[in-house]
Order: structure tokens, then C-alpha cells, then sequence
């Protein structure tokens, strides 16, 4: 069934419009991942399909009585109240009924009076058969593991967001609407939500830049490019494959488009000779050309990332010997050792508040420990990316935040204008005066990276630099640090960036104790200590075997049909993309085209299952 029907919809904020004729339908039960880049209109089309904003033009159709909920992206300021009331809002109109009674309830056992006001609410509450909600709104509160009558402001910032998860669950909605939702959570935090939302039976639509995330919930990938629209089978390694072809296809139409448009440009310019045999019809063909070439969006810019050249660190950059240091009220690290070799990446997980930041303080010097020492190695250059953008002046241009009164910033030693250096970063001649407190989440670090690229350095941390990046502009970070023959930390909630660049991590087991593992976030989920085994203190390396269930008989069978399963469907794939390399091949058949697309994101999402059936059985063997 149809939850919602979106039709040539039409919205502009400025010269070029968000959407432009976009196309959407969202059926019940689907999971949608809306994806583009910063700024391409996402979170406004969201609005859109909630009923938040309506747009310029085009249609939308809703199914009849859909409820719609919404998890809005930041922590609205302001919000009072239990965690019980807080959550009762959700209900609308009878919230206060309910949140009432509730008072009353609580307030009972040491106040006669509210037994007399609970009774009338109880009257009230059968009256208008609202007993069900108050069923939701414990039911809710029960299923999120929140303290009910804890005040909101007292809790944390991931609480907060599971409370304002539960205000938008109670309306029981059909269709649930998540902005970022993973955005300032901790590892523990996102996972947990991931598993909530995959139990969740209505339909959800939510945007993240959070890879993994993505990759775990949405059934279906919607990409908003340039004002249109594409819909691709849930899995984003295979939306990946597919849109580079697509776009590879548009690269190669365009160029043949240009390149006739060309020769007729030269062709109408010609002389007196060749404007007396003029063909009037190929003159109107021109125009059509030219009119066409002018509607032309171009594909956006990507950021251009480049770390300048440095002298190598000593081999020694930090080494920790039975470190201890603890707040007054919390232990942060304790019998902690490890030692840090030049070009070593490594990550640091763990719970929000339990002492990431703290560590890394130590391990820079910037606090001295109370027991046992550090030493920083030699011909160290440091440059230091603060989660809280403590480095950018708010009151200051861009340009001035990068160049201070002067016109350029020299690059690898060599001299660059400034507006040069910051349009490499994507940003407008407009964007690069205006006061940086004008600019959103994801300018912001755009904006932190060309300043902290505009200097040199050996070693470099990193302290949660993925917030408000777009996928784009993750990926290409990823290139660029993978690339850097320096040492990094790096501290991060996000799984997928941890795994593409760490070499090994050191985690926050339990508080004080700190654990060093090989690899990324998934390598320490196979290596980290059971809740059974005895608690580590110090820098460990745990390798945690598991053998594997031996398979059944028809399991072996299975493993035996997989491969030329497996080589039939990668046949499919190739002849299906070389479809996609004739430059004619859209303009023959549109239709043709964009189902041809389809039936290669299901292809090679059910390549993918196929790979992770065989890994499984070929694992299980004993």
C-alpha cells in the first residue's frame, strides 16, 4: 500500500531549484536512505513528504488517516519535563491527561490530595477511552529503557535523542522521519537504534551519512541529484557501482552532445558563402541545441583535499608507561601502556563521556598524568581537528579565518589566493565573505579542513571529524589520510570510517580500563574479552577465537551450487553494464534505460548475498 505519492514536485530557494520534477512514491514496510550531497535539498524534500512545508509545485497524495512522526535532527532548546512527559507530548491534544494523571499517581503515596485528583483524571481518561495511551506512553518509555521520571535536562545527549525517538514512537505512526538521526551518538548508542529501528513495523525514511548505518536498515536508497531523483535496491556498495555508471554514461553523452553543438556553432558562423545555401531547418535544430545545452545542470564539484609535504617524525612519536588519571568524580585510565610508532593510524572508541578526549589530552602533554609518565618522540609537527571547532572565529570571514589580512597561503611552499584555496573546498564567492557563524554544520568543517591544510604536520588528531560531512566528502578524507605517511589518532563513532583507515585501536573496555586491539572497529569485535572472561587492565592485545558450527549435509550441497550461481550472476552484471557504455543508449529508450538500471542494482545486490551465503558456509566448515 501507498503511504505517500509524491508528483513532479517543483521547489527553489534560489537560481536553481532543490526539485524539479522529482518522483516519489513510498509504499508501507520500506526503509528508505534519501542521499546527496550538503546543500542538494534533502532535508527540504523531507519536509515536503511530512507535510512540514508545501512545495512550489507538483502533487502529493498521503494515504487516508496516515500518521506521520518525525525525529528532527538537533535537540529542540528549551524542552522541560520528565522523560514521562516529554514523551507524552507525542500524543498531541490529550498529552496533558495523561501527564496529569501521571503526576498524580507518583505524588499519591505522600499526598492525600492527589488521590482525589487522580480519581477525576481517571473519570476524565475513561471518558475519552484515552486508557490506551497511557498503555503507549509506559509501553514506549519501557521499550527505550528510559528512566520515566528522571527530568530531561539531566540526562545525556544520546538519552535526550532516545527520549525525543520515543515522543515521535507513542503516535504509533505509519511513517517515521529521521534527519541524522546517529548524528553527536556514540558507537553503543547507534547500534542500539539500528536494532529499534529494524523492529520498528511502519515505514521509516530517514537521511544519514553514517555508512554502516545506511547499510544496515535501508531497504531502498533514494539519491537526489541536481533536482531529480533515482530510486536503487537497499544496498550501498551496489548504489555505488551503479551511479558511477550512470554518471559515467552522462559524461559520455555530454561530451558527444557538445562536440555537435560545436560543429554547428562553427558551421552558422561561417561566411557569406555558406550563409546563402543556409538550411533553415538545421538553423532551428541549432537553437533547439543551444536551448538545450543552457538547461544543462552541471554535476556539483567535490572538495579537493591535499595534505602539504612534512618532514618525517622520529620513529618513537608517543610512548605511555603506567598511566592512571581520574577526574574527581570518574576513573578515566589506569595501568595504561602502549607505545606509538611514526605512521601508525590508530582509532579511539568508546562511550560518550567516558574520557576519549581526556586521553588524548595525556597522551599530547596538555595534562600530566598522576601516575606514571609519557614521553612525545622528536621533530614533531601537530596539528590538532577539534570536534567542537574551537579554532574557527565565528565573528571573522571565511577568507579571514584562512588568511587573516593577507591575500594567500602558500601550499607545498608555494603561494595560492585564498579565494583560489577555498572555492578547492566548495566554497561561493559569496560563501567566502560572509561571517563564519552564518555557515551550517557541514561548512564548518569544510572549512576547519583548509584551514588545518594549510600548514604542515607529521602528526595529526582528529577528534570526531566526520560530523556533518557528506558521503563525498568522507570518502575523499578517507583517501587523503590513508594516503598521509604521517601518524594520526583518531577518535570516531563512525564504524565504516574507523574500518577504511585505522591499523588498530584502543577502546575503553570498562571506565579505567583502555585496551589495545589489531585493526578497526570490526576487528575488535571479533578480538574483544567476553563478559565472562576476567577484566584486563592495561594495553592488551585479545584475540578472541570462535569456532565455527559445522554445516549440514544439505549446506554442503548448497556451498557446491554457489560458485557457478555466483559466475552466472557476474556474467549478467557485465553484459547488463556494457549496455550502459554505448553513448546512445539513454537517447534510444529512456524507459529502457532507467529499467535496465534497476535490474542491475538487483543483480548485483543479489551478488552480494550469494558472496555473504558462500563466506558463511565456507567459514562453518570444519
Amino acid at each position: 500500500m501507498s503511504l505517500v505519492n509524491a508528483t513532479n514536485i517543483y521547489h527553489s530557494y534560489g537560481d536553481q531549484p532543490l526539485l524539479d520534477g522529482a518522483n516519489l512514491t513510498i509504499e508501507a514496510g520500506e526503509r528508505i536512505c534519501l542521499v546527496g550531497r550538503n546543500g542538494a535539498g534533502k532535508s527540504t524534500l523531507l519536509k515536503i513528504l511530512i507535510r512540514e512545508i508545501s512545495p512550489d509545485e507538483g502533487d502529493i497524495s498521503f494515504a487516508r488517516d496516515i500518521r506521520i512522526a518525525e525525529l528532527k535532527q538537533e535537540v529542540p532548546e528549551g524542552l522541560q519535563g520528565s522523560v514521562y512527559d516529554c514523551i507524552a507530548a507525542g500524543l498531541g491534544s490529550l498529552s496533558s491527561l495523561i501527564t496529569d494523571w501521571h503526576h498524580s499517581l507518583v505524588d499519591a503515596p505522600s499526598d492525600p490530595s492527589a488521590l482525589a485528583c487522580m480519581q477525576k483524571l481517571q473519570d476524565t481518561i475513561e471518558a475519552n477511552d484515552a486508557w490506551n495511551l497511557e498503555n503507549r506512553v509506559s509501553t514506549t518509555i519501557s521499550r527505550l529503557g528510559l528512566p520515566a521520571d528522571t527530568d530531561f535536562s539531566e540526562l545525556s545527549g544520546g538519552m535526550k535523542r532516545r527520549v525525543l525517538l520515543g515522543q515521535a514512537l507513542v503516535a504509533n505512526p505509519d511513517l517515521l522521519s529521521l534527519d541524522e538521526p546517529t548524528n553527536h551518538l556514540d558507537i553503543d548508542s547507534i547500534v542500539w537504534l539500528e536494532v529499534f529501528l529494524h523492529a520498528f513495523k511502519g515505514s521509516l525514511l530517514f537521511i544519514t551519512h553514517d555508512r554502516s548505518f545506511l547499510q544496515a536498515l535501508a531497504t531502498r536508497i533514494v539519491d537526489l541529484d541536481r533536482g531529480q531523483l533515482t530510486s536503487w535496491p537497499g544496498d550501498y556498495n551496489n548504489f555505488l557501482r551503479a551511479k558511477q555508471a550512470l554518471l559515467d554514461t552522462e559524461t559520455t553523452h555530454n561530451a558527444l552532445f557538445d562536440k555537435k553543438l560545436a560543429r554547428e556553432e562553427v558551421w552558422i558562423r561561417q561566411g557569406i558563402k555558406a550563409r546563402r545555401t543556409r538550411n533553415e531547418g538545421r538553423v532551428r535544430a541549432l537553437k533547439k541545441l543551444r536551448a538545450e545545452r543552457s538547461q544543462r545542470r552541471e554535476l556539483p564539484g567535490r572538495v579537493k583535499l591535499a595534505a602539504q609535504k612534512s618532514a618525517l617524525s622520529g620513529k618513537i612519536v608517543v610512548e605511555v608507561e603506567d598511566l592512571k588519571y581520574q577526574w574527581p568524580e570518574k576513573l578515566i585510565v589506569e595501568n595504561f601502556n602502549c607505545k606509538i610508532l611514526r605512521g601508525e593510524k590508530i582509532g579511539i572508541i568508546g562511550p560518550n563521556g567516558c574520557g576519549k578526549t581526556t586521553l588524548i589530552q595525556l597522551l599530547m602533554g596538555d595534562l600530566a598524568p598522576q601516575q606514571g609518565w609519557v614521553k612525545l618522540g622528536t621533530k614533531l609537527e601537530v596539528a590538532y581537528f577539534d570536534q567542537h571547532r574551537e579554532t574557527i572565529d565565528l565573528n571573522r570571514s571565511v577568507r579571514e579565518n584562512i588568511a587573516g589580512k593577507t591575500d594567500q597561503v602558500t601550499v607545498n611552499g608555494q603561494p595560492k589566493h585564498v579565494i583560489s584555496y577555498l572555492k578547492n573546498f566548495l566554497f561561493t564567492e559569496k560563501k567566502i565573505h560572509m561571517a563564519a557563524k552564518a555557515l551550517s554544520g557541514g561548512e564548518r568543517n569544510r572549512l576547519l579542513l583548509a584551514k588545518l591544510f594549510t600548514r604542515s604536520f607529521n602528526f595529526l588528531i582528529m577528534d570526531e571529524p566526520t560530523n556533518d560531512l557528506d558521503m563525498d566528502t568522507l570518502e575523499l578524507l578517507e583517501e587523503l589520510l590513508l594516503e598521509f605517511n604521517g601518524t594520526l589518532l583518531l577518535i570516531s563513532h563512525d564504524r565504516s570510517f574507523i574500518d577504511n583507515i585505522v591499523t588498530s585501536t584502543l577502546v575503553f573496555d570498562a571506565p579505567g580500563e583502555v585496551n589495545e586491539y589489531v585493526g578497526g572497529y570490526d576487528d575488535w569485535l571479533r578480538q574483544r574479552p567476553s563478559t565472562s572472561e576476567p577484566k584486563n587492565t592495561g594495553s592488551t592485545q585479545v584475540k578472541q577465537q570462535r569456532a565455527g558450527p559445522r554445516i549440514s549435509p544439505q549446506d554442503q550441497t548448497e556451498l557446491k551450487t554457489l560458485p557457478p550461481k555466483i559466475e552466472d550472476l557476474e556474467s549478467e552484471i557485465s553484459d547488463l553494464q556494457h549496455r550502459f557504455a554505448d553513448p546512445d543508449f539513454f537517447q534510444k529508450d529512456p524507459q529502457l534505460f532507467s529499467e535496465t538500471q534497476i535490474q542491475l542494482a538487483e543483480r548485483q545486490q543479489s551478488l552480494q548475498i550469494l558472496f555473504d551465503r558462500w563466506e558463511f558456509l565456507e567459514n562453518s566448515q570444519p
